[in-house]
């Protein structure tokens, strides 16, 4: 098991080679840029040189934030090139680890798509609003982030995979305005959105038009996010920006000039292009004036697929932890995790106190102080502004996890985790329970060893359950009248 908190080793990459700079990254063009006018204004955009007598005052105009939350599509938390990875390199991301705050313990909330994007919109646990698996709906009543940021007066707007309107297997569809769950519905007031993955050559949805982009598709979404973004910037109008990639889920189509730079690997090859988009998008940021005060982060929806019962899906790196996609062990929920926010974070800090997808929702409307409407609806993440501050120096609420596996919607394995342990219910009656500090590759159950941690962490698991199926049966929303 390598050393998982060792921030030293996780820069190194190979030797064989000098290390690109983010700059170097991007020297190489923009995908067929000069087939689509979104795509040739970023390139454009990159091309320029960036003096500081160019970058105008880096705020808005009412001070707020603005914020982007990108995500990519079952990125292990190896494949990042400051976690080790070694078959290809991602400048962009290392460079945001290295100015910003990198996270050594974030979790998706959920080993699969679908459910970690409702955590993401609605700081709850997937199962509240019955998002149990990939494609299926989050419910409509639920107070979705771009609904809260709305109420402070934020510009919003989507961009990639939605994944949230149910019904969405297979490859990405272009939204349609009859959708009743576009995501106008939950508070969006721009989108270029898809139903699920998407690869090159892709037809969006731009608020019902459709748009088909030629090139990658990394570079399609960020250029279009890029347009909403300097609108905004131009009026003062802070904004809240959502960059789902559908990469590098399968089926790994990548452009020719990814899969050559990639070593013939479609998996790398596709986070190339998400590499590539994200310089992009940090460089946009700098050359509009708005980087300072803008909080950006980057996290991946759940583990790499690596499971050998997955081929040929086999790809990515979890850095040997246990567990894939689909599981609650690890490998399947530990994902790469970075926020980048000069204004607030201004010295590079790796942080091991464990941090959710959940944790968004609260962080942001806690960072607005945001008055959400009197609903009952329990959050299960938790505001880590304290932890920007350097004032959390661990977790104080530990973090539920559920997934239906093959024993129907309300069985199937679940874990509550706390700063040192992790507790595993395999079923009614099988627990183990993991040291996560000293074993983060979770090869020793304590169970026997801890039975009284085992025991008290067993009861907050149960307790926990109840209130998710309180959620379930729609007890949580507020009775009109």
């Amino acid at each position: 098991m390598p050393n998982i908190t060792n921030a030293a080793s996780h820069s190194r990459i190979s030797n064989s080679r000098p290390r690109p700079t983010e700059e170097s990254h991007l020297d190489r063009p923009l995908t067929r840029i000069f087939m689509n006018h979104h795509l040739l204004a970023i390139g454009m955009l990159l091309l320029a040189p960036l003096h500081a007598a160019d970058v105008p005052a880096a705020t808005t105009a009412t001070g707020k934030p603005n914020i982007i939350l990108c995500m990519t599509d079952d990125q292990g938390s190896g494949d990042v090139s400051y976690n080790g990875l070694r078959q290809i390199q991602t400048p962009a991301l290392d460079a945001m680890a290295a100015a910003g705050m990198r996270f050594n313990r974030f979790y998706s909330a959920h080993p699969s798509c679908s459910p970690t994007r409702a955590s993401v919109m609605t700081g709850r646990h997937p199962y509240r609003s019955e998002v149990y698996w990939p494609g299926m709906p989050l419910r409509i009543e639920e107070m979705t982030i771009a609904q809260a940021v709305k109420k402070a007066g934020y510009a919003t707007g989507h961009f990639g995979k939605w994944h949230l309107s149910g019904g969405a297997s297979g490859k990405g569809r272009p939204l349609l305005l009859s959708d009743p769950l576009h995501p106008g519905h939950f508070g969006f007031d721009e989108w270029f959105s898809v139903s699920n993955w998407f690869d090159t050559d892709w037809t969006f949805s731009r608020k019902g038009e459709l748009v088909t982009v030629p090139g990658d598709g990394s570079d399609a979404i960020v250029a279009e996010a890029l347009t909403f973004i300097e609108k905004n910037a131009k009026r003062n109008v802070p904004f809240l920006s959502v960059i789902w990639f559908g990469s590098p889920h399968v089926p790994l189509k990548p452009t020719a000039e990814d899969l050559k730079a990639a070593g013939g690997s479609a998996y790398y090859a596709e986070l190339i292009g998400v590499d590539r988009s994200m310089a992009a998008l940090r460089q946009g940021l700098r050359k509009l004036g708005i980087a300072d005060n803008t909080l950006l982060w980057f996290n991946s929806d759940n583990g790499a697929w690596i499971d050998d019962k997955a081929a040929p899906y086999t790809n990515g790196s979890n850095r040997g932890l246990r567990g894939c996609k689909g599981q609650l062990w690890e490998g399947g929920i530990r994902v790469p995790g970075i926020i980048e926010w000069p204004a607030r974070i201004s010295k590079p800090v790796v942080i091991d106190v464990p941090v959710c997808t959940s944790d968004i929702y609260p962080t942001i409307v806690n960072l607005l102080d945001i008055k959400v409407p009197d609903q009952n609806l329990p959050l299960d993440g938790i505001s880590i502004l304290p932890l920007l501050d350097g004032r959390m120096k661990e977790r104080p609420a530990p973090i539920g996890f559920w997934h239906p596996g093959n024993n129907g919607v309300q069985g199937g394995p679940a874990v509550w985790m706390e700063n040192r342990y992790k507790l595993h219910k395999l079923s009614e009656d099988k627990y183990e329970l993991y040291d996560l500090v000293a074993d983060a590759g979770e090869t020793t159950n304590l169970a026997a060893d801890q039975p009284e941690v085992t025991q008290r962490m067993k009861v907050a698991l149960a307790s926990w359950q109840e209130s998710v199926k309180k959620s379930i049966r729609k007890e949580d929303y507020k009775k009109t009248q």
